[in-house]
């Protein structure tokens, strides 16, 4: 083992459960998922076909990547309390969101991104196919590999809580529904009335973010105007996007700070004015959520560090 090498101590492998498993853990067997799916005219073939991909892809890497480290796999639900060390090296086998996740926790560990079946995933996170995860590891072993350094971006609540995200920040009511606050960009203020703030990071401006923009080139040009361009930033760039959803225009609410990029350096400060039901959340994930009521400020920024993937 050369020393580069004798940098890594395990491979951690997280895994999900697949759409077939959940319903079956829902309905207690897959007889009665299977009625359900079917009385409900949906196709019951299709969950069994993505279960079928999935462990076939989970039985390789069981098979493949024995190279000499200890191998553990868990399901991504153990994320938040999983504890990852210096020396794990570390497998996510798809979907992209589930990269996306696992990158938050693991420090800057690379993460190898698997796509189970890349004839239904995109797989803009998941640039290996499962017989090639184990080349992917032995590259990271012998330090050939090639990393994207990729921007995530912090959250800091003024009572010392914080959150990590690798795509987007939701900050608004849990509900959706109305979502009230001051927004503050450098020296520009106001208070505002919308279903939320969205943040996004460069590897997420092509995700949730960039709905908004579809739907204001929509409205724009239903309306006869010339709609403009989604922004898209790298994965590298160290600046954060940031847009409005549906602000309204009141007596008391403003749209002037709409959308806009946060310099490096630089915070978007939120203050929340919601009595109750506000969240901040990342990555679609709203059930690991900070409360975000009345009283609360968060500051939202590049984060200190950076997550990192193996490029094919």
């Amino acid at each position: 083992m050369n020393a580069v090498a004798a940098a890594w101590d395990r491979i951690a492998v997280v895994t999900r459960k697949t759409r077939l498993q959940e319903l079956v853990e829902r309905f207690n067997s897959r007889a009665q998922a299977k009625f359900y799916i079917g009385h409900a005219g949906g196709d019951f073939s299709d969950y069994e076909r993505e279960d079928d991909a999935y462990r076939r892809a989970l039985e390789t890497l069981h098979r493949t990547l024995g190279v000499g480290l200890k191998l553990q796999f868990f399901d991504r639900g153990f994320l938040p309390t999983f504890l990852f060390t210096p020396k794990d090296l570390v497998v996510a086998l798809g979907q992209d969101g589930m990269v996306a996740n696992t990158a938050k926790y693991v420090g800057g560990q690379p993460v190898v991104g698997v796509n189970p079946e890349p004839s239904r995933f995109d797989g803009i996170l998941l640039p290996f196919e499962a017989p090639q995860a184990r080349d992917a590891v032995r590259k990271v072993l012998d330090g050939a590999a090639r990393v994207r350094r990729v921007t995530l971006a912090e959250a800091v609540l003024n009572d010392g809580q914080s959150l990590l995200a690798f795509n987007d920040f939701y900050l608004g009511m849990a509900s959706h529904v109305s979502s009230r606050y001051v927004i503050t960009l450098g020296d520009r203020s106001e208070p505002q009335s919308s279903s939320g703030i969205l943040v996004s990071t460069g590897a997420g401006s092509t995700g949730w973010i960039s709905s908004v923009f579809n739907m204001a080139a929509g409205v724009t040009r239903f309306g006869g105007g010339t709609p403009g361009q989604s922004v898209r930033l790298d994965w590298e760039d160290p600046r954060l996007l940031f847009a409005v959803r549906e602000p309204f225009k009141s007596r008391h609410s403003g749209i002037d700070l709409a959308a806009g990029l946060i310099e490096a350096g630089q915070d978007l400060v939120v203050e929340s004015r919601m009595p109750s039901g506000a969240v901040l959340y990342s990555d679609g994930v709203d059930h690991d959520f900070l409360n975000f009521n009345s009283g609360a400020i968060a500051r939202i920024r590049k984060a200190a560090r950076c997550a990192s993937l193996v490029a094919a």
